[in-house]
């Protein structure tokens, strides 16, 4: 069996699931296209296999600055947090933060215990939280393809710093081609082309043809529709991360 590389590919495999060429599949090519599209669309926003973790790296330009926000490709689907732009507490060599590293070998290896230093470490913590301490507000919609960051650009940053950004991306299946022999995309993309052929035909139900042959569309799609609400079932029961997996 062949494996589905691209788009096109990956078409005449759902087609050949439906029984082309030995059964003329009515399906226009641009119905094609809508419904691969629609099932990569969800298969994106819903199955974990299609997103990854990433860490961006954005050098600052004065657009940026004046824009304030900075622009994201279209790939990323969740922003979970900007790294804080500064450093914790105080800095320098006084920071709080860096005398208990610096005090760390001693501490463990001699009269501290860890019980000690974890418990300092959460008051650090707590103490950033508290005073928000390079930490910004954020906003981001994917459509829009902009990462919005509440903060005084003109005092924050300068041309030529480097913002971190933790997000999702989905895997690009142009570049990452073994996208397109996922199994679930397969069955649910199928399933898709399948309610269309079903509801082309059903223009014509009960149309006699020559030789005493129905079209019966509609069984067709309803058919395609149970197929489709079962498969969408299955992706939230078992793929799908869960509501507040994107919480940073």
């Amino acid at each position: 069996m062949a494996k589905p590389s691209s788009r096109s590919t990956f078409i005449d495999y759902c087609l050949r699931a439906l029984g082309a060429p030995v059964i003329e599949i009515n399906v226009d090519e641009d119905q094609l296209d809508d419904r691969v599209e629609e099932a990569l669309q969800f298969y994106q926003e819903y199955h974990s296999d299609a997103l990854e973790k990433v860490f961006l790296k954005h050098e600052v330009i004065a657009d940026d600055i004046t824009n304030g926000y900075i622009p994201i490709t279209e790939l990323i689907s969740n922003v979970i947090r900007v790294f804080p732009l500064n450093d914790s507490i105080s800095g320098g060599m006084f920071d709080a933060e860096y005398q208990l590293r610096f005090n760390d070998v001693f501490a463990l290896n001699q009269t501290g215990s860890i019980a000690e230093y974890v418990m300092s470490r959460q008051h650090l913590s707590l103490m950033d939280l508290m005073l928000d301490n390079g930490s910004k507000h954020i906003e981001f919609n994917r459509h829009k393809n902009q990462l919005r960051i509440d903060m005084d650009w003109n005092n924050s940053v300068a041309v030529g710093d480097y913002i971190i950004v933790e997000c999702y991306r989905v895997v690009d299946e142009e570049t990452y081609t073994d996208v397109w022999n996922d199994y679930y995309l397969k069955k649910y993309a199928t399933a898709l082309i399948k309610r269309q052929w079903g509801a082309n035909l059903s223009k014509f139900e009960g149309m006699v043809m020559p030789g005493g042959v129905t079209f019966n569309g509609r069984q067709l799609f309803d058919d395609a529709n149970e197929e489709i609400q079962k498969l969408e079932e299955e992706v939230r029961l078992n793929w799908e991360m869960p509501v507040d997996f994107y919480t940073g």
